[in-house]
């Protein structure tokens, strides 16, 4: 009994160091899915490659898109990352997206966690008009928690000061009866 408890204690305390800074915020209204936990997956040596195109060899890799500084506002090549994304997303059904939230290191941490919820905010909304269903698409902010740039000045904030996409696609099941 106590040797079958060891793998699932490892796994445990692998998966709690993993764990995110608890500044970020997230929202999964919409989502649906299982309500009961899954249990933790089995620890992999290297993290998977997520394909840039799909089997209709369709772009799979979206954003990041930019901002001004202290701005929801979406440029014009921002709509056209989204409307590509919103695309892929409406001829895959199953597909799901999360919408990350970012911004530079100007301001206080409760205020960047606020703008960059408004910024994932921004981008769903502008998705959901496009035809995208709101249960498909989920937003978190990291504010300044998760810099793509580190250094400080005009030029690395500017890269800061972002939204990123992380699109789940679902695999159809095939049922052996």
């Amino acid at each position: 009994m106590r040797s079958s408890l060891l793998p699932w204690i490892l796994i445990a305390l692998s998966a709690s160091a993993c764990a995110t800074k608890s500044a970020a915020t997230v929202s999964n209204e919409g989502l649906s899915g299982p309500t009961t936990p899954r249990p933790p997956p089995a620890p992999v040596a290297e993290k998977p490659s997520v394909p840039d195109e799909d089997a209709d060899g369709a772009s799979l890799a979206f954003g990041p898109i930019y901002y001004e500084l202290d701005s929801t506002t979406l440029r014009p090549e921002s709509r056209e990352t989204l409307e590509r994304l919103a695309e892929a997303l409406r001829r895959r059904p199953g597909a799901r997206v999360t919408i990350s939230g970012h911004t530079c290191e100007l301001g206080t941490t409760e205020y960047n966690l606020a703008l960059g919820q408004r910024r994932a905010a921004m981008a769903k909304d502008y998705l959901v008009k496009l035809g995208v269903g709101p249960g498909n698409v989920a937003v978190v902010s990291y504010g300044e928690e998760s810099p793509a740039v580190l250094g400080s000045g005009e030029e690395v904030w500017s890269r800061n000061r972002r939204s990123e996409f992380n699109l789940s696609v679902a695999q159809a099941r095939m049922d052996a009866r």
